[in-house]
C-alpha cells in the first residue's frame, strides 16, 4: 500500500523548479518532452507541422512562465508565413483556448497536492481515499482476531486444561489398576488359602476405577464444583471449639481402702447395652464407695453368645485403668465366698440420691449385692459432673476390647481403607429380631410378615405385641429398608463406587440387598474381609464379631446408621468424642416420605436428591448440647452425646 500511494504521489507533483512532472525529466527519456493538448487532431501532414510546432513552443514556454504560449514565429513555421489572417485568427483562438486548459490541470494539481498533504483529510480522492479506508480495514480485521483470540483462550483455556488432566488422570487410574492387578496375582499365589477377600477385593478395585473412568468420561472428574461436592461428603463437620474434658479434678478423692461392701453384676442385652450397663455401675459402686467384681456378661441373650468380660475386653487394662476411681476384683474375697448375694433391681433412669438412699443401706447390710439389670440405670442428665466424667472414663479408655478384636479390627480398617481411600461404615439394622420387636415389615412378603408376628409373640419380654408397621414407618419408628438406605446414600451424593463396610448380621427378607448391591457393589463385612483362619476365634461369639465390627466403625470416615438401636448410640457417641467423626443420623420420618413420593412418580430424582441433602444438613453429627426431656426414656441417650459432660467448649482468653 505504501508502494502504491508513492507512485502516486509522484505521478502528480511537480519539481521545485517547474511545472513539468517529474517524468517528463526521468533518465529513461534521453530526448524533449512535450505535453500535447488534447483539441489538436492530427489529421493530414499541414496540421501535424503545425502541432509540432506548437507543443516545442509550448514546452519552453512553461519552463518559465507555467503557462502555454503558442509563438507563430517558430522555427518551423517560416516557410507558411505567408498565410492568411484567417488561418492567425484560428491560431490565436487555439491559443487562447489552450492557455485556459492549461490554467485548469495546474489548478486541480494544486488541489490534489493540498489533499494529499492532509492525509486523512475530510476529502479523500481518488485511490488516495480506497488506499485509507483499507488500511483502516486491515488494521480493525487485526484488532477482532487479536481480542477473539484472548475472549477464545479464556473461555475455553480451561477446557482445554480439563481435558488435559482427565487424560493425565486416566492414565494414573490405568497405572494404578495395572499396579494392583501384579500385586493381587502375587497374593494371590502367595496366600493360597484365602477365601472370598482377595477376588471381592479386586473386584470392588476395579469398580472403583471403572466408575472413577465413566466420572471423568461424564465430566464429573474435573469439574470443580462436581470434586467439592465429592469431598464435602466425606468432611467432617466443624468441631474446633471443642474438647475432651474427662480428667480428675484435683479436689476429687482417691478411692478409699475401706469399701461398703461388694457388688456383683450381670450385664444383660448384646455387646452395647452391656457396654452402657458396665460404665453406669462402676459409677454406682462409686456413689455407694464400693467395690466390683469383675463383672459377668448375659449368656440368655438372643444370640446365646457365651462370651466372657475377658473374651470382649481387655480385663487387665479396666482394673489398671479405673484403680484410683473404684476398687475392682476378679472375685470375691474368701472370706466373701460363702455369703449370699442380696439381689437388687435398681429403678430405671434414678438419680445419685435414689442410690444413696435406698440401695447403699441395703449394701451396707448385706456386704454382698447382686444387680440383676444393669441397663439405663442411670439418669441421662442431672447427674454430678465428676459422676458423668466417670462414666466416659470408662467407656471411651477403660473398656477396651480384648486383643483379638483389636487386632483383627486394624487389620480390617486397613484393608477398607485400601490405596488410602475413604470409607463408610452402614450400620443396617435390618435383622429378624429387629423387625419382629418394631413390627416392620415394608416390602416384605406376607408370609415373611406372619412370621415376624409369630417371632414376636414367642418372646415374652417383649410388651408390644400388635403393632401397625405402615403407621410406625411413617412415623420414622422403622429402620430403613436396604432400597430405602440405597436411595439415601445416592441422594446423599456417595458415588456408587463407595466403599461400604456393613454393620450388622444378615438382612432379613428374601432378595432384600439386591436393590442395595446393585447400586453399591463394594459392600464388605467381616466375613468377606477376614481369612477363615483369621475368624476362627470369633466362631460362636457373636458378641466379639459386635466387637469387630464396632472398631471398623469406629475409625470409619462416614457412619450411618439407620436405626437408633444400641450400636448406633454407642458408635455414634464415641465418635462424637473423637473429635467429631463425621456420623449422619437419617430423618426417617421426611425421608420415607420423600422415598414414597419418588416412588409414586410425584418427584424427580434431582429433586428428591436436592430434598435429601437440605433434610440432612444439620444431622452429620456436629456438637449440639444434649437436653433433657419430659421423659428419660424418649430423651437423647447420654452415651450418644456427652455434651456436656465429657465434652467441654474451650475458653478464649
Amino acid at each position: 500500500m505504501g508502494h502504491h500511494h508513492n507512485n502516486h504521489h509522484s505521478h502528480h507533483h511537480s519539481t521545485a523548479t517547474d511545472g513539468v512532472p517529474q517524468r517528463v525529466n526521468s533518465p529513461r527519456f534521453s530526448g524533449p518532452m512535450t505535453r500535447r493538448a488534447h483539441s489538436f487532431k492530427r489529421t493530414n501532414n499541414t496540421n501535424q507541422n503545425a502541432q509540432n510546432t506548437t507543443s516545442t513552443s509550448t514546452a519552453s514556454t512553461l519552463n518559465t512562465h507555467h503557462e502555454i504560449d503558442l509563438p507563430l514565429n517558430s522555427p518551423r513555421s517560416e516557410t507558411n508565413a505567408n498565410r492568411t489572417d484567417d488561418y492567425e485568427i484560428l491560431v490565436e483562438k487555439k491559443h487562447s483556448h489552450l492557455s485556459n486548459v492549461i490554467q485548469r490541470v495546474h489548478l486541480r494539481k494544486k488541489l490534489e497536492s493540498l489533499t494529499v498533504d492532509f492525509g486523512f483529510g475530510l476529502e479523500l480522492k481518488g485511490r488516495t481515499k480506497w488506499g485509507n479506508w483499507m488500511f483502516l480495514v486491515f488494521c480493525g480485521l487485526i484488532l477482532f482476531m487479536g481480542v477473539l483470540k484472548f475472549c477464545a483462550y479464556g473461555w475455553f483455556g480451561s477446557a482445554i486444561e480439563r481435558v488435559a488432566y482427565t487424560q493425565d488422570s486416566y492414565d494414573t487410574l490405568v497405572d494404578q489398576q495395572n499396579l494392583r492387578d501384579q500385586q493381587n496375582l502375587r497374593d494371590q499365589k502367595t496366600h493360597g488359602n484365602r477365601n472370598m477377600e482377595g477376588d471381592t477385593e479386586h473386584r470392588g478395585d476395579r469398580n472403583h476405577v471403572e466408575h472413577t473412568l465413566s466420572m471423568v468420561a461424564s465430566g464429573v472428574v474435573g469439574n470443580q464444583n462436581s470434586m467439592l461436592d465429592y469431598s464435602e461428603i466425606w468432611s467432617k463437620p466443624n468441631s474446633e471449639n471443642f474438647t475432651q474434658c474427662i480428667e480428675r479434678t484435683k479436689s476429687q478423692k482417691l478411692v478409699e481402702a475401706k469399701t461398703n461392701g461388694y457388688l456383683l453384676i450381670n450385664a444383660n442385652g448384646g455387646l452395647n447395652q452391656m457396654r452402657f450397663g458396665i460404665c453406669d455401675m462402676v459409677a454406682v459402686t462409686k456413689i455407694m464407695k464400693a467395690a466390683l467384681v469383675l463383672p459377668s456378661l448375659d449368656h440368655t441373650s438372643y444370640w446365646a453368645d457365651e462370651s466372657g468380660f475377658k473374651d470382649l475386653f481387655d480385663w487387665q487394662h479396666f482394673i489398671e485403668t479405673l484403680k484410683d476411681d473404684i476398687h475392682i476384683v476378679e472375685t470375691l474375697p474368701p472370706e466373701f465366698a460363702g455369703t449370699e448375694p442380696f439381689n437388687k433391681t435398681p429403678i430405671s433412669w434414678s438419680k445419685v440420691s435414689y442410690y444413696k438412699s435406698e440401695v447403699l443401706p441395703l449394701l451396707k447390710q448385706h456386704k454382698v449385692m447382686y444387680i440383676t439389670h444393669t441397663d439405663s440405670r442411670i439418669a441421662n442428665n442431672g447427674i454430678p459432673n465428676s459422676i458423668q466424667k466417670l462414666r466416659c472414663r470408662v467407656n471411651y479408655q477403660a473398656l477396651k476390647y480384648s486383643a483379638p478384636i483389636e487386632t483383627l479390627g486394624r487389620i480390617l480398617v486397613s484393608r477398607m481403607r485400601q490405596d488410602g481411600s475413604p470409607y463408610l461404615a452402614l450400620h443396617l439394622r435390618y435383622e429378624k429380631d429387629m423387625l419382629a420387636f418394631t413390627g416392620c415389615s415394608h416390602n416384605l412378603t406376607a408370609e415373611e410378615d406372619e412370621e415376624l408376628r409369630s417371632m414376636r409373640y414367642e418372646v415374652g419380654h417383649w410388651k408390644e405385641k400388635e403393632i401397625d408397621g405402615v403407621e410406625r414407618r411413617k412415623l420414622g419408628g422403622c429402620p430403613l429398608t436396604p432400597r430405602e438406605t440405597a436411595f439415601l446414600l445416592k441422594g446423599l451424593g456417595f458415588p456408587s463406587s463407595t466403599r461400604i463396610y456393613l454393620v450388622a448380621g444378615e438382612a432379613y427378607g428374601n432378595g432384600s440387598m439386591q436393590h442395595l448391591l446393585e447400586n453399591f457393589p463394594n459392600i464388605f463385612s467381616h466375613s468377606i474381609l477376614s481369612t477363615e483362619e483369621e475368624l476362627n476365634p470369633f466362631e460362636n461369639h457373636q458378641n466379639m464379631l459386635a466387637g469387630l465390627d464396632y472398631v471398623v466403625a469406629l475409625q470409619s470416615d462416614v457412619f450411618i446408621y439407620t436405626y437408633d438401636g444400641n450400636m448406633a448410640k454407642a458408635v455414634q457417641g464415641h465418635r462424637r468424642f473423637e473429635n467429631f467423626k463425621k456420623t449422619i443420623n437419617p430423618d426417617r420420618m421426611n425421608f420415607v416420605k420423600l422415598v414414597d413420593e419418588l416412588d409414586e412418580g410425584r418427584i424427580s430424582w434431582k429433586k428428591f436428591s436436592s430434598k435429601v441433602k437440605k433434610l440432612h444438613e444439620t444431622r452429620s453429627g456436629a456438637p449440639y448440647m444434649r437436653e433433657p426431656g419430659e421423659f428419660p426414656k424418649l430423651e437423647e441417650s447420654f452415651y450418644a452425646n456427652s455434651l456436656p459432660g465429657c465434652i467441654c467448649e474451650k475458653t478464649h482468653r
